[in-house]
């Protein structure tokens, strides 16, 4: 090893930290796309829900097929700046004038279901774009600063929670004072709040990505590589021919085929998640904000002391595992206790109890099997070196992001289409939808989610790597090094 790699095996919580604060980056977009753009398009600004489910989807289609490209592209690139600062550096000020644009579509376009629709896909494109050109090389970054098994897991696991605690508590306080009960109603269904919270969307971005550029700067010696070890296909072909390169490995195959199981569930269960707080469980605002607030500060430290103690016993691929099998059973129990009359009716204290333990265990082990699936994906790029000789950390973490996409675009598509199936339409609000309509939509959810969690499940039998597995083949890279 040379000496950038000696040294990164000993990273301070500073050090940790700033890597971290790129999750936050990405973390914004998920809060303003899971709990906000689609009650406002729909709900407000009346773009049918299939309508806006399309838009959607098409815009995470782009997204998954940006990836590949510039991760590929930032693996062969060259500056004094390394391979991946560049590239984040040029996205900063782009990601927060896309989030202004997008709570605050022009007057003309508002008769419109047509213009309506295409504001909202160059705002999505826009926005994802950008966020591409930052997160990639940031998710890249693990796999050159750590060569260490657990440390990698530490690093992902201070990214993770920083995208967690940004994802919640930044929605959860924007609905408690942003979005609460005021003069002109219930806050979520006033036009103007959306405003303010597209301003503070770019504020929370630019403030975040330069501080973790800033902190990061010191690692960039790291993202520099010998050419020979870095993939040199010229052309645009070249590029494509880098990603298809990352499915050589059996591992990564399986990995990707959980992946996709997982984040299309995922992505179902949140896009239609703030449409049953609001409608089947009748939380307020000022509830939901708490809820999502009380959640993520009970799950983070969850996840954290367990990736701690439990996490260097057992293997990453069977935390993947059970945190599917936890995830599952967690997802349906409050639904069969309302069912079952179990429980008391919406607005008793007992309701908010039950949906805060619901979210705060599926957060912990959502958490869970982030961290583990991405520190063990910097490890299979140590497993493709010794295979064939390339370095292509930039290129597996694009891939994987394209199959979390593509299952991400299941999400808004989907729930959608239920919406307007059990025909819940724009200015319907709690208490006046018909409680068949709901238990239709729980079951529409339903239909769908479970299936993809038990793909992901079985997928989990199919791939692995221990910490002996990657010393072993770390090593073997060491030697052909020292013998080159």
């Amino acid at each position: 090893m040379n000496k950038h790699q000696s040294a990164s095996l000993h990273l301070t919580l500073p050090n940790r930290l700033s890597y971290g604060l790129g999750g936050a980056v990405y973390a914004v977009k998920e809060a303003a796309y899971v709990m906000f753009v689609l009650l406002f398009y729909t709900q407000v600004l009346g773009l049918s829900g299939t309508a806006t489910g399309i838009v959607l989807s098409l815009s995470l289609v782009w997204d998954a097929v940006s990836d590949p490209m510039v991760g590929s592209w930032s693996d062969r690139y060259k500056s004094r700046w390394g391979r991946r600062h560049p590239f984040m550096i040029y996205a900063t000020v782009p990601m927060g004038l896309g989030f202004i644009a997008l709570f605050a579509p022009p007057d003309f376009v508002l008769d419109s279901q047509l213009w309506l629709a295409a504001w909202l896909l160059g705002c999505s494109l826009w926005i994802r774009t950008a966020l591409t050109f930052f997160s990639i090389p940031h998710y890249t970054l693990v796999a050159e600063i750590s060569q260490d098994y657990h440390e990698r897991s530490a690093l992902m696991g201070q990214r993770t929670a920083f995208l967690f605690l940004t994802t919640l508590l930044l929605p959860s306080a924007s609905l408690y004072f942003l979005f609460d009960e005021g003069a002109g109603g219930d806050g979520r269904f006033v036009a103007s709040n959306y405003v303010t919270y597209g301003w503070l969307s770019a504020l929370i971005v630019w403030i975040t990505a330069t501080a973790c550029i800033a902190g990061t700067w010191k690692f960039i010696g790291h993202t520099r590589v010998d050419p020979a070890r870095a993939p040199s296909t010229p052309g645009f072909a070249g590029l494509w021919l880098d990603f298809l390169s990352t499915f050589q490995n059996r591992n990564f195959r399986n990995v990707l085929g959980y992946d996709l199981g997982a984040t299309a569930s995922y992505g179902i269960t949140i896009a239609l998640n703030i449409i049953f707080w609001t409608y089947f469980w009748e939380l307020q605002a000022t509830e939901m904000g708490l809820l999502l607030g009380l959640s993520v500060l009970i799950a983070v430290p969850i996840a954290m002391v367990f990736l701690k103690t439990a996490g260097r016993r057992m293997p990453k691929h069977d935390i993947v595992k059970w945190a599917v099998v936890v995830m599952l059973l967690d997802l349906s129990w409050p639904y069969l206790l309302r069912w079952l009359d179990l429980i008391p009716d919406n607005g008793d204290p007992v309701i908010f109890a039950v949906l805060v333990v619901q979210n705060a265990v599926f957060m912990s082990f959502f958490i869970l099997r982030i961290v583990a699936i991405a520190s063990l994906t910097a490890d299979l790029t140590d497993e493709h070196e010794a295979e064939t000789g390339l370095r292509q950390e930039g290129g597996f973490y694009a891939v994987l992001q394209f199959t979390t996409k593509l299952g991400g675009a299941v999400g808004p598509l989907y729930g959608g289409f239920a919406l307007d199936l059990v025909g819940l339409e724009e200015g319907m609000r709690p208490g006046a939808v018909e409680r068949s309509a709901l238990d239709a939509l729980v079951l529409i959810g339903a239909a769908a989610i479970v299936p993809l969690m038990l793909m992901a499940f079985f997928f989990t039998f199919r791939f692995s790597m221990t910490e002996e597995r990657l010393l072993q083949i770390q090593a073997l890279i060491a030697r052909r090094r020292q013998d080159q």
